[in-house]
């Protein structure tokens, strides 16, 4: 193998890598996709939702044949304390009508495997388990992978080994990460049988359930919980900014178990069979911490390039991922015809991504790191809303005084003005 030269390498066989591979073999180039799992998927992580837009271009109507779980169709967002949750919840058919705005809970271990063999069906040479240690530089251009002593020579290397991206690291592509740019995110796959789920989530059929959470799930630290409904099985988690662990004396493995005891979703999961245990960092600094993408004979894309937005609400990485491996793909293919590998020949890359939604999202979305880093968010907020809620809803014979009297007497008695003053001027540079 050493002796051959491919048209492209591609190190990491996640969405951004195995997209971009299956492009560039569709375009008749020799391409090579190393992952190090024992196959692809095996090492990747995810709370569980796919935006389907991105892969539709890829792979119009997808979802027909794709080994997905659910469509999501209903939404849930909770603000919990110890013993409450406020949970705003949106369900509707609308969701999803339209295939390119659909989104799916998928597993790893199932769907990436199913886009693999699109690869190498498409002719990817596909080499699982194996640990590529750095990129061959010579001259200043990156010209192949170095995997254990077997050196591999290609004209172009597409970086997409995940978040820590030490590749992208030894080349001084990408500086080494901080507490502040990551979260740790822990996730259990618990086997439930699929009548159960659709009972007790009020769903039937394919219909599926996004649960996102903040607040008590990370005992009032910056990061949340998250619940999705696959077939037979739930994806239930917790992220928690790194930056943030030191907040509270509990692990981030003692948080999860804490949460799945959270009186809000013990009876969601009561009775299943934890099946699978995972952990895996996650980006949260948004186009702050994107590294350099293009240099001679060598891109980064990805997780690697930092591309998740995470507003709360949504949390965006794999319709990130498909699209920057794609782009990516695409200005390998210029570069070929051009016959120039360079980082002006690679430069198309860059262009796209600014035309795409993947820069003009994460650009418009920047304030929000910020936002969302704010203890008001995640300790007050949840409590000012225990306590609103609380006098609101309970009668006792009592005078009761205006909403808005509420509202106020709670903020004077979580937020200092300085505060308050502090979390508006944040919110309106956001906008």
């Amino acid at each position: 193998m050493s002796e051959e030269k491919f048209d492209a390498i591609i190190v990491g066989g996640g969405l951004a890598g195995a997209t971009a591979a299956y492009i560039l073999a569709n375009a008749g180039m020799e391409v090579l996709l190393a992952d190090r799992g024992d196959f692809c998927g095996s090492k990747n992580v995810t709370g569980g939702r796919l935006y389907a837009h991105s892969l539709e271009k890829v792979f119009p109507g997808f979802a027909e044949e794709a080994p997905i779980e659910r469509k999501v169709t209903h939404e849930k967002i909770s603000l919990m304390t110890p013993k409450s949750s406020l949970d705003i919840g949106f369900s509707s058919e609308k969701l999803g009508e339209d295939p390119e705005s659909a989104s799916y809970t998928i597993l790893h271990s199932k769907f990436d495997p199913w886009l693999a063999e699109k690869c190498e069906e498409a002719g990817v040479m596909l080499v699982p388990g194996i640990r590529v240690d750095s990129c061959v530089v010579e001259d200043g251009k990156v010209v192949g992978i170095d995997a254990g002593g077997e050196i591999m020579y290609s004209d172009v290397v597409i970086i997409a080994d995940g978040v820590n991206s030490l590749l992208a690291q030894k080349l001084g592509m990408k500086k080494e990460l901080t507490p502040h740019e990551v979260a740790v995110g822990v996730k259990e796959v618990i086997k439930l049988d699929e009548e159960v789920i659709n009972q007790r989530f009020g769903v039937r059929g394919n219909e599926g359930v996004a649960w996102l959470s903040a607040g008590d799930a990370t005992a009032g630290a910056f990061g949340g919980g998250l619940l999705y409904t696959n077939k037979d099985t739930i994806s239930i988690g917790i992220v928690a900014t790194l930056a943030d662990i030191g907040y509270t004396d509990i692990s981030i493995p003692d948080l999860l178990d804490r949460y799945k005891e959270h009186p809000a979703i013990k009876p969601y999961i009561e009775g299943g069979e934890t099946i699978e245990y995972s952990a895996h960092l996650v980006p949260e600094a948004g186009v702050h911490m994107i590294p350099e993408l293009v240099r001679d004979g060598v891109l980064v894309t990805g997780d690697a390039a930092g591309f998740v937005v995470n507003l709360g609400f949504t949390v965006r990485g794999m319709d990130f991922a498909v699209e920057s491996g794609r782009l990516a793909a695409e200005a390998v293919i210029r570069a070929k015809e051009a016959g120039d590998f360079s980082k002006e020949g690679l430069s198309s890359y860059v262009d796209a991504l600014n035309e795409s939604f993947i820069m003009k999202d994460m650009k418009a979305l920047k304030g929000f790191p910020a936002i969302l880093s704010r203890r008001e968010v995640f300790k007050d907020l949840p409590e000012m809303v225990d306590d609103i809620c609380t006098k609101l809803f309970t009668v006792s014979g009592k005078p009761s005084m205006d909403f808005i009297m509420y509202v106020i007497n709670s903020m004077a008695s979580h937020l200092s003005v300085a505060q308050l003053t502090s979390l508006v001027g944040d919110i309106m540079d956001a906008f």
